[in-house]
């Protein structure tokens, strides 16, 4: 069975261009419930722990810098088989790529500042929640 967490975060890019509301109204429209969510920044050290699985990966560097440039907003949602849906929901990494009525379609620039983040997983979506959220903060 599918779990019914998924973590996300609105990346910097779309934070900085002002599409918070219209993402999160998405998102609702879609049946996730909110359980919790929080406006913050992640400092460098904080991007490199969360993207340690890609440290060996080209794009690490790039993507610790720009991950750590802005402001973003963490969320966990709630939905019946939340990460596959959720997944669908924003779409292809590439925007390019991405299926019409998708968040990365309208809202990334590049492949690199691609608006969002989902778990793509139910293990992983575990982990980046608890290393978001702490269990007080979660409703």
């Amino acid at each position: 069975m599918s779990g019914t967490r998924t973590f996300t975060m609105i990346k910097p890019d779309a934070v900085k261009a002002g599409h918070i509301g219209a993402i999160l109204e998405r998102i609702n429209a879609a049946g996730f419930r909110i359980a919790a969510m929080k406006y913050t920044q992640l400092s460098k050290r904080d991007a490199e722990l969360f993207y340690a699985v890609h440290a060996e990966r080209p794009f690490y560097g790039e993507l610790v810098e720009f991950m750590s440039s802005g402001p973003i907003v963490a969320a966990i949602l709630e939905k019946d088989n939340a990460v596959e849906d959720f997944r669908i929901l924003i779409g292809s990494t590439n925007p390019a790529e991405a299926a019409e009525g998708t968040i990365r379609k309208a809202f990334a620039k590049s492949i690199g500042e691609n608006a969002i983040h989902g778990s793509d997983s139910d293990e992983n979506a575990a982990i980046e929640c608890a290393f978001h959220f702490s269990g007080r903060e979660i409703f």
